[in-house]
């Protein structure tokens, strides 16, 4: 009998560490962080510019101190007297992108970056860092935050954006909120907006798993105002005064359509139901992006609008990698000796992380590539052996991925990650995205 309750004691003493309670360090509200990431090449300096709370939280309840996946920086939340953490989150940023383009060699620039955290009820230490592409920490910052700080800013209490509920998802205490918001749309415009939102979130739950998840989603579109239509052409010397400033172009490159003002974006979605966000850009102009945890951006009215938005939310919500690679290219992105975090391409130097226990019995695995010798600034042409054959169609191991011809492996020949043709998420993408929607809302 003393050993049944002794057993029975320790069960409960562990189920009670595991199932943190967002009530017992969180209020229902939002604490906005607002940091400024700077430097160059192979410098980077992370400070805080603002504090901002906004009613309601509408990330993770469960699971809290737990990352779906790992991220090129991660926040984390730490009770201030106990050192526990308490929350955690990852992330990815247009600044570290920008660090590994020519321009970083020669110039000093600064990035706005937003981050959503519960508010927490007491002190707590905030700690950010950012990370490399060896999946080292190269920078980090932490930061004591008092609840009752009379500088932290208040938002989202009045002048809230007008919203649209497009689709309530059937808990919306345990599900995935996503924000559609408009850029480059006047006032009279809106309702076009509208149609262009639905015709988003019809093309993302075509796609499996979302499809049979559906009822998992929460999603609203933000119909915040332009005072022009569309969105600058810096390269064609068009800049336009629209909501959050977008513009092609970026980083010299003229398909990358971006915006630099997070602040702005995050003060136009000020006091409305989102986590996720995805800006609809009123161009008929090919371009788009997807930042892990930050947002995806996409053009509209060009025939390729469905695939794209798709494509960009597999960056932006789950962390897919491209699975493309370029016939010209510089220094890989992904080291050869270290395993990429994105749960879609491998370097095979932990491949036992990533689909190894997905291949068939007499799959042969290549033998993984050693790390290249620098050459730094140098491109080079693909040659016929570079060029990977694709007329299989189970899955395997497939050279070309994460931007690089050789050294860089997927699963699949083709996938919704690698070409617009293709209409489906592989087999490894789809469960990554189930994995993470499971993450965030639990499992059927």
């Amino acid at each position: 009998m003393k050993r049944t309750f002794l057993l029975l004691t320790l069960l409960y003493v562990c189920i009670s560490i595991n199932a943190q309670s967002f009530s017992d360090y969180f209020e229902e509200k939002t604490l906005r962080i607002d940091y400024t990431f700077s430097g160059d090449a192979t410098h980077q300096v992370i400070a805080v510019d603002q504090l901002n709370t906004i009613p309601g939280w509408y990330g993770k309840h469960q699971r809290l101190a737990e990352l779906p996946v790992e991220g090129n920086g991660q926040i984390t939340v730490r009770d201030h007297h106990t050192g526990e953490v308490i929350y955690r989150n990852s992330f990815s940023t247009l600044f570290q992108e920008w660090q590994s383009y020519p321009e970083a060699k020669e110039t000093w620039k600064s990035f706005e970056n937003v981050f959503l955290v519960p508010m927490p009820k007491d002190t707590v230490d905030v700690t950010i860092d950012l990370r490399n592409n060896r999946r080292e920490v190269t920078s980090t910052l932490t930061h004591t935050v008092v609840p009752s700080d009379i500088l932290i800013r208040h938002i989202g209490d009045h002048d809230v954006t007008p919203y649209t509920v497009i689709q309530q998802a059937a808990d919306t205490t345990r599900c995935i909120h996503i924000a559609y918001i408009a850029e480059g749309y006047t006032e009279e415009e809106m309702p076009i907006f509208l149609e262009d939102v639905n015709i988003a979130v019809e093309a993302m739950f075509a796609h499996e798993p979302f499809r049979s998840l559906r009822s998992r989603f929460n999603i609203i579109a933000v119909k915040a105002p332009s005072r022009e239509r569309g969105t600058s052409e810096p390269s064609k010397g068009i800049w336009r005064n629209t909501a959050l400033k977008s513009h092609f172009d970026t980083f010299y490159s003229n398909r990358y359509l971006t915006t630099l003002h997070l602040k702005t974006l995050h003060d136009w979605l000020a006091g409305t139901p989102y986590e996720h966000i995805i800006v609809l850009v009123n161009t008929s102009e090919y371009g788009g992006g997807g930042i892990l945890n930050s947002y995806n951006l996409t053009m509209t009215h060009h025939r390729m609008f469905r695939p794209v938005v798709v494509h960009e939310f597999g960056h932006s919500f789950a962390g897919l990698a491209d699975e493309y690679a370029y016939e010209y290219e510089d220094i890989p992105m992904y080291p050869h000796d270290v395993e990429p975090w994105e749960p879609n391409i491998t370097t095979l130097a932990d491949f036992s992380k990533k689909w190894q226990n997905l291949l068939p019995a007499n799959t042969v695995i290549p033998t993984p590539l050693p790390q290249p010798a620098s050459n730094k600034g140098k491109r080079r042409k693909a040659t016929a052996q570079q060029v990977v054959d694709t007329s299989a169609s189970q899955i395997g191991v497939y050279e070309g991925a994460g931007y690089s011809l050789k050294g860089v492996y997927r699963a699949y020949p083709d996938c919704r990650m690698r070409t617009n043709e293709n209409p489906e998420f592989c087999a490894v993408c789809q469960k990554a995205i189930r994995e993470l929607i499971e993450f965030y809302t639990g499992k059927e």
